[in-house]
This record gives C-alpha cells, structure tokens and sequence, in this order.
C-alpha cells in the first residue's frame, strides 16, 4: 500500500489545473501578438477542462480519509502543500510571472512547468497502489498534450 492514495494525487492535479490557468491568462495579458492571445486563451480553457476531468475522476474514485483534527483539515493540508511546493505554485507565480515578459518566455515557463507536471505524476506512482496506476497514467496523458500543444506553439514561432 502507498503513503497516498490516487485520490489523493487526483485531487492535487485539479489543484494544479487550476494554478495553471491563472498563468495562461497572465500570459494572455502580457502577449501582445494575437495569435499567442489566442493560444494562452486556450489553454486556459484547456486547463479549466482539465480541472473537470479530473473532478470527473475524483468524485469516482474511492477517498482517503485520514485522521482529522477538524472536517477538511487534511484537505486543506493537500491545497496548501501543492499551492507552496510544487508544479504552478502562487509563489512560483509571484517570482516568475515579473519574470515573464514576452510570448517566448511565457512558452518556455509553460512547457517547463508541464514537464514538471509529468514528472510529478510519475514519481507519485511509486507512492500509491498499483490497482490506482490506471487513473494516474489518465492524468500524464492530459499533461503530455499541453506539452505537445506548447512545443508546437514555439516551433512556429520561430
């Protein structure tokens, strides 16, 4: 058995979904070339339907429930790490952001963080049971086609 349960990891990734597309709408704000507008716009988008899936995913799936000091003390606990330690962090988009200036950069920061992302969820496999793996290779392939969109962006940009 895992230190987590997929669950668990599922409800990180809509946390992360949702740090996401506060940076694509940055991006969008600072990008002053229309069809890059269009592309962080979608993005957004993108990561906003992530988020449903992975709501979709989560209301499925069997929870872990940990020992409680008080309702939704564990929760808050997951919302806290991921918003302080890991992929899309509001202090990451704090630093970064002043240092995203343009179209190229905004990519690169991006394409980075999906990379991150991916990682993530890998590593986070060897954590929870195998019976969960299926729904954590479900959220790698949402991740790899933001990648793939972003690379295919700064490619024809160049």
């Amino acid at each position: 058995m895992g230190v987590f349960a997929a669950s668990d990891v599922v409800e990180v990734a809509i946390r992360i979904e949702e740090n996401g597309s506060d940076f694509y709408k940055y991006a969008e704000r600072i990008s002053r070339k229309k069809e890059a507008k269009k592309l962080f716009a979608q993005l957004a988008q993108a990561e906003v339907a992530h988020k449903k899936i992975f709501e979709k995913i989560f209301v499925k799936m069997e929870k872990n429930s940990p020992f409680e000091t008080y309702e939704g003390e564990y929760s808050a606990y997951l919302r806290s790490y991921v918003d302080n330690n890991i992929v899309f962090t509001k202090e990451a988009m704090d630093k970064e952001f002043a240092k995203v200036k343009n179209t190229i950069a905004a990519l690169d920061f991006a394409i980075q963080r999906e990379l991150d992302s991916i990682l993530y969820y890998h590593e986070i496999k060897k954590l929870v049971p195998a019976a969960q793996h299926k729904t954590l290779e479900q959220i790698i392939e949402e991740e790899r086609k933001h990648f793939f969109s972003l690379t295919e962006m700064k490619k024809s940009m160049a």
